[in-house]
């Protein structure tokens, strides 16, 4: 029987959270310092706010979507919301403006609070830190709504692209990535499984 492991410590794990977000902004501000077609110090203050911004989003989506479901607010989801607007902002934080960073954030929120608590119930996949849930789902959704609010009539930053031209070539890349990811890990748990077995005996 597979069963969840509650969390242990809601506090600290709130504040591992909140650590994890003022990372962040080193992480994607630091991948557009370390990219050489962007060198303004201008496109570092957008990231930034479009990075704080889908991580609110993507909070506030949780705690909406706690209220609706279950009537009260849910931190351990809150916290994994804010780190969904977080993942889901990661590709598109340079080239988007904060209203669809924002957007981003509260998508990614809602779509990874469902997938946690209803996709992975409903398929039964083994999943305990939710890794498919908030990074592969927000992942997803954010990249392909890179292509939605990148065109500059939706505050996006990216001169000369069409929305539909642009969604196309993301969708294609995530359908890319998703299958070379699910090949690459199923071939790596295969010759795992083979050595040394995927799971631990109860003792």
């Amino acid at each position: 029987e597979v069963r969840a492991i509650p969390g242990a410590n809601l506090p600290l794990a709130t504040l591992g959270m909140f650590i994890l977000w003022m990372g962040w902004f080193g992480f994607n501000g630091g991948s557009v310092l370390a990219t050489a077609s962007v060198e303004s110090a201008n496109s570092v203050a957008v990231v930034f706010m479009n990075t704080n911004a889908a991580a609110a989003g993507g909070l506030i989506a949780a705690l909406i979507v706690a209220r609706i479901l279950f009537g009260k607010a849910d931190l351990t989801m809150s916290i994994n919301g804010a780190l969904a607007g977080l993942v889901g902002i990661t590709p598109a934080c340079a080239y988007v403006g904060v209203g669809g960073a924002l957007a981003i954030g509260l998508l990614c929120g809602v779509f990874c609070y469902l997938s946690v608590t209803v996709l992975k119930k409903r398929f039964g996949y083994d999943d305990s830190l939710d890794v498919f849930g908030l990074h592969g789902i927000g992942g997803m959704i954010g990249a392909v709504l890179t292509g939605v609010f990148c065109v500059p009539s939706l505050g996006g930053l990216v001169d000369g692209v069409t929305l539909g031209g642009q969604v196309v070539a993301q969708i294609k890349g995530v359908l890319f990535t998703t299958v070379y990811c699910f090949a690459v890990s199923w071939i790596i748990l295969k010759v795992i499984k083979a050595v040394v077995g995927l799971r631990a005996d109860e003792h």
